[in-house]
C-alpha cells in the first residue's frame, strides 16, 4: 500500500426515501451493526488519517452513532442535494491543503472489502502516479450502470453513462462502482470545473475522468466483486446485504474451526467471536456481543446477545442467554432456560425451565427445573447469591435480595426470602394433608347430580 496520508470521504447525505423509514438509510443494521459502521471497520488496513462525513441537514443522528462507535472524524453539511460531485465539493472547507490520498466512498454500500480498498491505493502509488482510480465491476447485470472506457494499455479513458452510452459501449461490461481514489493535490481544481448541465442538474463526480485527462494526467481503474459493491436502496437490498454479511460470517467460523450444523440457519452478529471445536447446531441466533470458547457447544434454537461461554459449555436446545450471562468452563444449560446478568461458575448445571437473573451461582451448584430468581421488586432489581455445591429444589423462587449457601438444599416448592446458611435444608412449603377416600366420595357426590 501506499506511504501517502489517505483522507476519507464518506458520502452518507442520501434522503433513502425507498426505505420508508424515520431512520437515516445508512444507519439501518446489518448483522447488528449500522451499515455505515460496518463500512468505517473495513477501513482498519488503510488506517486513513482523516475521516470526513457528508451528511444532509438533521442528520445528526448518523454523526452521533459514529461517534458513541469511537471514531475521529469531521462533519461537512450538503445542504442542496446536488450530486455526488457536489456532495465532494462540500469537503474543500476542510481538506483544501491535504495533499494525500482522497478516498471516496458510500455510506449505503458497506460490503466493500479491506481487501479492495488497499488494492484500490496500491493503484494510485504506481510510478505514473495516475489522478483517479475508480473501482470497476462486471454485475450480472450491467444494464443501468456507467461504463468504464479503458484504452489498450489499461488506462482509464472516460465514465459514460448507460444513459448516454452507445450500443458499442453498453456492450462493456466493465461498470462504475462510483468509488475512487483521488489525488488530494488537485481534487478540489477537478471539483470547480464540474458543472451540472445536463439533465439531472447535478454534479457528477464521474467527470473528473474527463477534466484529469484533459490536463495531461492518466487514471486508472481495479476491479472489484459484485457483491462487495451492492448499493442499499430498500429494504430488499437490506436484507441481501444481511445474506451476503452472514455468509462471510459463517464461512469465517468453519474457517477458524467450528463446526456449523445447518450453516444457513445460524445468523451470526458484526462482532461474534467462535473458539476452535465449537458446535453449533442449528436455527441459533447471536445478537451483539458474544463470545464463546473453545469446545462448547450451542445447541438448536438457542438465542443469544451479550454473553460469555467458556470452554466446553453445552448452551441449549432451547435456550435464551441475555447480555450479561457469563457461563463458566462445564456449564451446563438446557432446554427453556433463561439467563440475564448473571454469573454461573464452572460445572454449575441448569437443565430445564428456568429463570436466573442477576445472580450468582457457585461452582457445581445444580438449578432445579421451575427455579426462578425474582430479581425485580417493581422498583429496583437485587442480587441473587447461590453458593458452590447448592441444590436449588425444582419450582423454587428466590426472593431477592437473598443468599443461599453453600453446600445447601432448599426444597422443591419453596419460596425463598431470607439467607439460608451453608449445608442447611430451607423449606417453606405448606404441610402436606391427606384425606382418605376423598376422590370416591367427589366422585359419587358428581353422579348423583
Amino acid at each position: 500500500m501506499g506511504t501517502k496520508e489517505t483522507a476519507v470521504v464518506l458520502l452518507a447525505a442520501g434522503l433513502g426515501t425507498r426505505m420508508n423509514s424515520i431512520l437515516p438509510k445508512v444507519l439501518h443494521p446489518i448483522a447488528g451493526r449500522a451499515m455505515i459502521l460496518q463500512l468505517l471497520d473495513s477501513l482498519t488496513d488503510i488506517d486513513p488519517d482523516r475521516i470526513v462525513l457528508v451528511i444532509g441537514p438533521d442528520m445528526g443522528l448518523v454523526s452521533d452513532a459514529i461517534a458513541a462507535a469511537g471514531y475521529d472524524f469531521e462533519v461537512v453539511i450538503q445542504r442542496d442535494r446536488l450530486g455526488t460531485g457536489h456532495a465532494v465539493q462540500q469537503t474543500e472547507k476542510v481538506l483544501s491543503d491535504f495533499k494525500g490520498n482522497v478516498l471516496v466512498l458510500y455510506g449505503d454500500s458497506p460490503l466493500i472489502t479491506s481487501k479492495t480498498l488497499v488494492k484500490m491505493l496500491d493503484a494510485r502509488a504506481i510510478q505514473r502516479n495516475p489522478a483517479v482510480v475508480v473501482l470497476g465491476f462486471r454485475p450480472f447485470d450491467a444494464a443501468e450502470y456507467g461504463r468504464l472506457i479503458v484504452d489498450n494499455a489499461g488506462n482509464l479513458e472516460a465514465i459514460v453513462e448507460a444513459a448516454d452510452a452507445s450500443e458499442d459501449e453498453l456492450s462493456n461490461d466493465l461498470c462504475n462502482s462510483g468509488v475512487m481514489v483521488i489525488d488530494g493535490t488537485i481534487l478540489f481544481d477537478l471539483m470547480s470545473s464540474l458543472s451540472n448541465k445536463n439533465t439531472k442538474s447535478e454534479f457528477y463526480l464521474t467527470d473528473i475522468i474527463k477534466f484529469s485527462r484533459q490536463s495531461g494526467r492518466d487514471c486508472g481503474f481495479v476491479e472489484g466483486d459484485e457483491e462487495e459493491l451492492l448499493g442499499i436502496n430498500s429494504r430488499a437490498e437490506l436484507a441481501l446485504a444481511e445474506t451476503i454479511i452472514q455468509d462471510r460470517l459463517r464461512e469465517s467460523a468453519m474457517e477458524n474451526g467450528a463446526t456449523l450444523a445447518d450453516p444457513s440457519s445460524i445468523y451470526f452478529a458484526y462482532d461474534t467471536k467462535i473458539g476452535r471445536d465449537v458446535t453449533i447446531g442449528p436455527n441459533v441466533f447471536f445478537g451483539p456481543g458474544v463470545e464463546i470458547c473453545d469446545g462448547a457447544e450451542v445447541r438448536a434454537f438457542c438465542h443469544i446477545e451479550g454473553a460469555f461461554i467458556e470452554n466446553n459449555a453445552i448452551i441449549g436446545p432451547f435456550a435464551r442467554l441475555r447480555p450479561g450471562a457469563d457461563i463458566g468452563e462445564d456449564v451446563h444449560i438446557g432446554n427453556f432456560v433463561e439467563i440475564k446478568n448473571a454469573t454461573l461458575a464452572a460445572g454449575v448445571k441448569a437443565n430445564h425451565l428456568a429463570y436466573i437473573g442477576d445472580t450468582k451461582v457457585g461452582k457445581k451448584a445444580n438449578i432445579g427445573a421451575g427455579t426462578i430468581t425474582c430479581n425485580y421488586d417493581g422498583y429496583k432489581k437485587s442480587m441473587t447469591e447461590i453458593g458452590a455445591g447448592a441444590f436449588i429444589g425444582s419450582n423454587t423462587a428466590l426472593v431477592a435480595p437473598v443468599k443461599v449457601g453453600q453446600n445447601s438444599i432448599t426444597g422443591a416448592g419453596s419460596v425463598i426470602t431470607k439467607n439460608v446458611e451453608d449445608s442447611a435444608l430451607a423449606i417453606t412449603r405448606v404441610e402436606q394433608k391427606v384425606i382418605k377416600n376423598y376422590a370416591e366420595r367427589l366422585k359419587d357426590a358428581k353422579v348423583k347430580k
